[in-house]
């Protein structure tokens, strides 16, 4: 496989990642606030049955990719390959944010019912918020900096 397919791959890939991160938190960070709790549940179980089975595929598949590209770089002593490798890094502070926070308070949302809802919901609520927040800007820098080293 040339260099140029695996670049093409990883930029696509890094591009699918961060519109799934992007997204909803563009949508929903500012407002999620004043959603009712059984809206909050709703919301949450939707998005995780919806994007839970693609990120599995595309999250891995991405770090693989950028790997690859850091891996197979021609060039390793430019900036470019500096900017590649910066970008795996951000891209893997992302999956530790996704690992060790997101996706356990997902998979704690996900058992709630209104009648099991716990009593500080809320806290549970706005620190997912955060750290959505922690994972996104990371996967945009990542992007950012892979676009950057094929760009210049």
């Amino acid at each position: 496989m040339s260099y140029s397919i695996i670049q093409f791959i990883a930029l696509f890939l890094l591009f699918l990642v961060c519109g799934v991160f992007w997204g909803p938190w563009l949508a929903l960070h500012r407002t999620l606030y004043v959603f009712a709790r059984e809206e909050f549940i709703k919301i949450t179980k939707t998005l995780a049955v919806n994007l839970g089975r693609p990120m599995q595929i595309l999250m891995p598949l991405c770090i693989l990719f950028v790997f690859l590209s850091v891996l197979f770089y021609p060039h390793k002593n430019s900036t470019e390959f500096y900017l590649i490798v910066a970008s795996f890094c951000f891209l893997v502070v992302t999956l530790i944010v996704t690992m060790t926070t997101e996706l356990p308070i997902v998979n704690i949302i996900k058992l709630w019912t209104l009648e099991t809802m716990p009593a500080d919901w809320e806290t549970i609520r706005n620190k997912w918020v955060r750290f959505h927040a922690l994972r996104v800007f990371p996967a945009l820098i990542s992007f950012g900096l892979y676009l950057a080293a094929i760009l210049f």
